[in-house]
């Protein structure tokens, strides 16, 4: 754990902010109270997701898409 005090860490806030990346820091005023930094990794977003390789064009998928629909919109009418 780093200690601080409010001043020096006003002046190397940078270094204080990668150093809590690996350690808790400690921020101290003069009136005694006292403040940590902690790192917290940013969340991802669930639609963050690795892309695929394929050979499909847009067209393909449009096209696919397409028939889908199609054929959804053909089984509702007929029941």
């Amino acid at each position: 754990m780093k200690v601080y005090t409010y001043s020096e860490a006003r002046q190397r806030l940078a270094d204080v902010l990668n150093i809590a990346r690996t350690e808790e820091v400690v921020i101290k005023r003069r009136s005694g109270e006292t403040f940590s930094i902690i790192f917290r990794k940013g969340r991802k977003s669930p639609f963050d997701i690795p892309g695929i390789q394929t050979e499909a064009t847009t067209k393909d998928i449009l096209e696919a898409v397409s028939a889908s629909r199609e054929r959804f919109s053909n089984e509702k009418v007929g029941t």
